[in-house]
């Protein structure tokens, strides 16, 4: 459980370092970009520790699938990106996948 709960925090981090990624400007902006930086370094270190009790493919996909879900919903929530069809689609394939891989490994 303490290994999930810390792949959540791994997928947290790299959602709000891909936001500061977006508010930096082209890291044109200082705070964001330090932001940026110390989430995603923060985000790889809490992954590394996950793949020590989480196969690499479970914990890879779930970070990774999770977190294009949730920054689409920030795009779409705070830059007020569209939300079309075509992507609604892909997002509900996305997580198909993450759950299908989730259960391939019980």
């Amino acid at each position: 459980m303490h290994s999930w709960l810390l792949l959540a925090l791994a997928i947290l981090l790299e959602v709000v370092g891909t936001t500061c990624m977006k508010l930096s400007d082209g890291l044109t902006r200082f705070w964001p970009a330090m932001g940026m930086g110390v989430c995603y370094i923060a985000s790889f270190g809490c992954l590394a520790l996950v793949l020590q009790r989480i196969d690499m493919a479970v914990a890879y996909a779930v970070w990774a699938g999770l977190g294009i879900v949730l920054i689409t919903l920030v795009g779409v929530g705070f830059f007020h990106e569209p939300m079309t069809a075509w992507r609604a689609t892909c997002i509900t394939l996305v997580l198909l996948g993450v759950v299908g891989l989730n259960l391939s490994h019980r």
